[in-house]
């Protein structure tokens, strides 16, 4: 096995060595549950779990961690806007989003931890943070809780930057802290403005935790303070991973190995995002297209790669797996074979999915014109595997991803004209057998004369 990553810490592309022979151990921040799930949440939850397919592939036990941030400033602010409690909203946005994950064959992590479940994990690495004087109550009563930044010399390791160029943090008034780009651990409880629900017990008073503190513990708690894979969205590079490795490093942990970030979509050159109103909800995108095609949009493109969305290249990528699908079904039923070396190479590089795409064309390009494809099949089968794309995966339901009925009319219609063309040339009536395979081509179907007979595929 020779697997290699693009570290984000070291701007690099390294040889993936886990620290566990025969394992890896990745960890995932996952989405705050405020708002529904839009197009540019899900990438980063399917880039993931590509990553996971694939070093499972190559034979490593995975531990998959993915957690949820279930109490934030923003759930706070959104549930009181639509009077309710921000449990509510948290739980049902939660519901949510797993609908999202189901929909796209995202696998479940191996746990997926709540950070409101692991506040006990939150005060015993903030307090061991104050006794390593890396942290410090605030002294104006508010009982809020800080990282000292210019206690850390390292900090701003991960994205390059010094102390001294960078913003001061936005998380709490700066009349607390001993540096503006302090960042809270602890948030006291402000009993004018948040709910009584919204706060545990602490030596500081009644408070939450802050965001970057929550996935350090929730890591440490499952993972061990030394692990593999710490990922997410590019936008999260700063300053949330920057302060989870400042943090964790700062109390003593090894923390992650190698950092990996995908990449945004975006919309009109713009990170789609809530505040931009630029969304697109998955249950609304599922309306017009499926959800193998949405992912199968997803994985084409290089996970570091940001992606300028629209529903015209959704339309295309659509209909290039729609080819692939009427492939598998001329082909028969068939069992999942090796993958090709060119395919496994690909995904060694760095996750490569768009060269490993083009394997797979070739590949049903290949078995378009073989008088057997079955050989064709199964490694077609076996590429769409490691990327969740199936057709026949349980998880797309009864239809392998498809619309049975559909596929069975088409493949009859066509079935009926290459019997009619057979017929022509039998009788060498080739202006007939001419036209009947012109008109099939402006429908987009490819016919291929063979000795076994005639086939055809979608153009």
């Amino acid at each position: 096995m020779s697997i290699r990553l693009y570290d984000t810490a070291t701007r690099e592309v390294r040889d993936f060595a886990p620290l566990e022979e025969g394992k890896a151990g990745v960890y995932v921040c996952g989405l705050t549950v405020q708002s529904e799930p839009h197009v540019g949440h899900v990438r980063s939850a399917v880039n993931f779990d590509v990553l996971r397919r694939w070093l499972t592939h190559r034979g490593l036990e995975v531990s998959f961690i993915r957690n949820v941030t279930d109490i934030d400033d923003k759930i706070l602010t959104k549930a009181a806007a639509q009077g309710r409690p921000w449990y509510n909203l948290a739980y049902d946005m939660k519901r949510e989003l797993d609908a999202a994950y189901a929909a796209l064959n995202v696998l479940p992590p191996t746990y997926e931890p709540a950070a409101t479940g692991h506040v006990p994990e939150m005060l015993e690495l903030i307090e061991h943070l104050i006794a390593k004087g890396h942290a410090y109550a605030a002294e104006d009563g508010s009982g809020d809780v800080y990282f000292d930044v210019r206690s850390w010399p390292s900090y701003g390791e991960l994205t390059h930057q010094r102390i001294d160029d960078m913003e001061a943090a936005e998380d709490a008034d700066p009349r607390g802290k001993r540096d503006p780009r302090d960042f809270a651990l602890w948030k006291g409880w402000k009993k004018t403005t948040e709910p009584e629900t919204a706060a545990w017990p602490s030596p500081w008073g009644p408070g939450r935790p802050g965001w970057h503190i929550e996935c350090s513990a929730m890591a440490g708690k499952y993972l061990g303070q030394a692990f593999d894979i710490h990922g997410g969205g590019v936008d999260l590079r700063f300053p949330h991973h920057e302060n989870e490795l400042a943090q964790s490093r700062a109390a003593g942990h090894g923390f992650a190995s190698y950092w990996m970030h995908n990449a945004w979509i975006t919309t009109a050159g713009e990170k789609m995002s809530k505040s931009l109103g630029n969304s697109l909800l998955i249950p609304a995108v599922l309306e017009r297209f499926r959800g193998i095609e949405l992912r199968y949009y997803l994985v084409a493109a290089h996970y570091r790669s940001h992606v300028e969305f629209s529903f015209d290249s959704l339309e295309e990528a659509a209909t290039g797996f729609q080819r692939i699908e009427a492939f598998l079904e001329r082909a028969g039923a068939v069992e999942p074979g090796e993958v090709p070396d060119a395919f496994a190479a690909a995904m060694d590089d760095d996750l490569g999915t768009p060269a490993a795409m083009a394997v797979l064309f070739d590949t049903v390009r290949e078995g378009n014109k073989a008088a057997d494809p079955t050989g064709h099949a199964a490694a077609v089968r076996a590429m769409l595997g490691v990327l969740g794309l199936d057709p026949a995966d349980p998880a797309w339901g009864p239809t392998g991803g498809g619309d049975d009925r559909m596929s069975a009319v088409v493949d009859a219609l066509v079935s009926g004209l290459l019997e009619q063309r057979a017929t022509a040339r039998a009788e060498k009536d080739f202006a007939t057998s001419d036209a009947i395979r012109d008109r099939l081509k402006e429908a987009g179907v490819e016919i291929t004369d063979t000795p076994d007979g005639q086939k055809w595929s979608l153009a």
